[in-house]
């Protein structure tokens, strides 16, 4: 997939030396640099940062933003080595300062760190909702586009009467396209609207169900994001329901093709503007998109499909009223009924590729805990038997090989802990206990920590590997979920580590999210940003990612240069972080990438 950015020339980011540096005018460059979550700790946290070069020297000090020393420390032995330049690095634990206000800390031997601030989750965190509710409202298609965010007209029109096609096959590696023109199945459906997927213009049903269920949980369980959260989920709802055809027992699973060939043009090919595909001259390829189901009308649905599309509409049915909560559960039902049970392989997206998922009982499990919930609230006499539906489901995933943590690809999370919730409430599920759900949230989290243990920074998620920004985002929301369900501190100090990694806490001192912060990236891969010079504001992106995937990186006649200097120096252990428009393994923001942040930010919170 390529995923996309802003329009700043050659940028020289203060990475090597914060936007706040004091060094004096021909001062040698900092042999060192403090790392912090730039956004801020709470008040009632562990708080710490990180100091990374080749001094020994331990000591250091956080200062107002007078300048007046708040608290003095030394810091902590070293946690590891980073690259042949950042020999050492320590961390630096100031949870002693529990004063709201902002701050910076000072090292022996090294720039200044960002500016962060202490306060209230609510302080900290609601503000970042809000911005991740800005990057969905940028990601809007069709008619009801947010003009006010990044100069946003309406786009794909075409999308209200498209034709539907058979689905397109491909090769193993989901690159070329072994169909020669798409052959279309007759009929026409409206499936316009919705969030564009990343930073491309295509639309998938996976991802639109796995956003919009995470912007529900964080309207349901969270205190911040306000009218316009509530908004968003709305709209992202309102497009699921045009992918589900409740008369005709059918799902839609995509909105345009990524991947083609000689004969059929995809939306990878092309660099522009989204209204750009429907004027005039436009390429007929774009300005009419196919539409792909995901199973054949009535027929069983891919369960990891059916499971996310009916979690989100059982989620629906809990934050609404009256009929539109009750219509909202039955379509959760009649999805949730057509799950393939025994599937021989999983829908995602075509190609499978750009979306690979392995687990599935995890999304029957979720549908099956939503469902209950809702059912319970409405009165409706199925709950119980979805609240055993639920169980069965949860223990037939903790007995699969597929095992994972929270993100698109794997929300059992998500389900263990609703279903937790179920069971306390009285409900029955014979083949699934309490003991057992939170200890699977704990296995995930014991994962996540094994690995941060061999980190220097302490990240729980694989760099070398994609997504290793939502998922430290998933591992801290994950805390918070066993937090909720157990009521103790086990894996708090964990989460928040995780948090603070993706917030700058890391090597290159970036935060992974678009506006928070000082230093962040400026040159996402997303085609509107890129061409309108607007900023992303509250869009998640991948991060760092191992230096083997970036042989190529994306390049447009029509893109415009941006590429921020200065990264390269804290490469290390195998692991890059490019930010340039065309790095689309490192810089492609995402819905289900910033729909986990939203989720994490949402929690922590209250």
């Amino acid at each position: 997939m390529s995923r996309y950015a802003l329009s700043v020339t050659t940028v020289l980011l203060a990475a090597a030396c914060s936007a706040a540096c004091v060094s004096g005018v021909g001062a040698p460059p900092p042999a060192g640099f403090v790392r912090v979550d730039q956004v801020g700790y709470r008040t009632d946290e562990v708080k710490q940062a990180f100091v990374m070069g080749p001094s020994d020297d331990t000591s250091f000090r956080v200062v107002d933003e007078s300048g007046r020393t708040v608290l003095v420390g030394a810091a902590g032995p070293p946690t590891g080595s980073w690259n042949a330049e950042f020999t050492t690095v320590r961390a630096l634990d100031f949870s002693a300062l529990k004063t709201p206000g902002r701050y910076r800390v000072l090292a022996a031997g090294a720039a200044p760190s960002p500016v962060f601030r202490i306060g209230s989750g609510a302080e900290l965190f609601g503000a970042q909702v809000t911005a991740n509710v800005h990057f969905f409202q940028a990601q809007r298609d069709g008619v009801d586009v947010v003009a006010s965010v990044m100069d946003r007209k309406p786009a794909h029109l075409n999308d209200a009467t498209a034709t539907v096609y058979e689905v397109p096959r491909y090769d193993q590696a989901g690159k070329e396209l072994l169909d020669g023109p798409l052959t279309p199945v007759g009929s026409q459906v409206d499936v316009a609207g919705g969030w564009f997927d990343a930073g491309d213009f295509l639309k998938f049903t996976h991802t639109a169900a796995y956003s919009t269920a995470l912007l529900l949980l964080a309207q349901r369980d969270g205190s911040a994001g306000g009218p316009e959260l509530a908004a968003e989920a709305r709209h992202g709802l309102a497009w699921l329901d045009k992918m589900w055809d409740d008369a005709g027992g059918t799902l839609y699973a995509q909105v345009g093709i990524g991947a083609g060939n000689n004969d059929v043009r995809s939306d990878h090919d092309v660099w522009r503007l989204p209204e750009a595909d429907e004027a005039p001259g436009a390429d007929p390829a774009l300005a009419h998109r196919p539409v792909f189901r995901a199973a054949e009308p009535g027929q069983p649905i891919s369960p990891n499909l059916a499971g996310k599309v009916a979690a989100a509409f059982a989620l629906a049915a809990q934050t609404s009223t009256g009929d539109f909560a009750r219509r909202a559960l039955d379509k959760a039902a009649k999805v949730y009924a057509l799950a393939d049970r025994e599937p021989r392989a999983l829908v995602t997206a075509y190609p499978h590729a750009f979306y690979p998922e392995a687990s599935w009982q995890d999304d029957l499990e979720f549908a099956a805990a939503e469902l209950a919930r809702a059912g319970k609230a409405l009165g409706d006499p199925r709950a119980d038997g979805w609240t055993r539906d639920a169980g069965h489901w949860a223990a037939a995933y903790l007995t699969s090989d597929t095992l994972g943590t929270l993100g698109v690809g794997d929300v059992s999370a998500l389900a263990h802990a609703d279903l937790v919730e179920l069971l306390d409430a009285g409900g029955a599920a014979a083949e699934i206990t309490r003991d057992r759900l939170t200890g699977d949230l704990a296995r995930q989290l014991d994962d996540g920590r094994a690995r941060a243990a061999r980190d220097p920074f302490r990240a729980g998620a694989d760099y070398l590997e994609f997504d290793a920004v939502p998922h430290a985002f998933g591992l801290a929301t994950t805390a918070l979920l066993h937090r909720q369900v157990t009521r103790t501190d086990t894996y708090a100090a964990f989460g928040t580590q995780q948090r603070n990694w993706a917030l700058g806490a890391n090597a290159w001192g970036s935060s992974f999210v678009i506006g928070a912060g000082e230093v962040y990236p400026r040159c996402p891969e997303h085609q509107a940003a890129n061409l309108t010079g607007r900023q992303l504001t509250g869009a998640a992106v991948n991060g760092p990612n191992g230096e083997n995937r970036f042989a190529e990186l994306n390049r447009f006649p029509t893109m415009r240069t941006c590429v921020t200097d200065g990264f390269a120096r804290f490469d290390g252990r195998g692991a890059r972080f490019v930010d340039d428009v065309g790095a689309w393994q490192s810089v492609e923001p995402a819905d289900d990438f910033t729909a986990t942040a939203l989720l994490s930010f949402a929690l922590a919170s209250r």
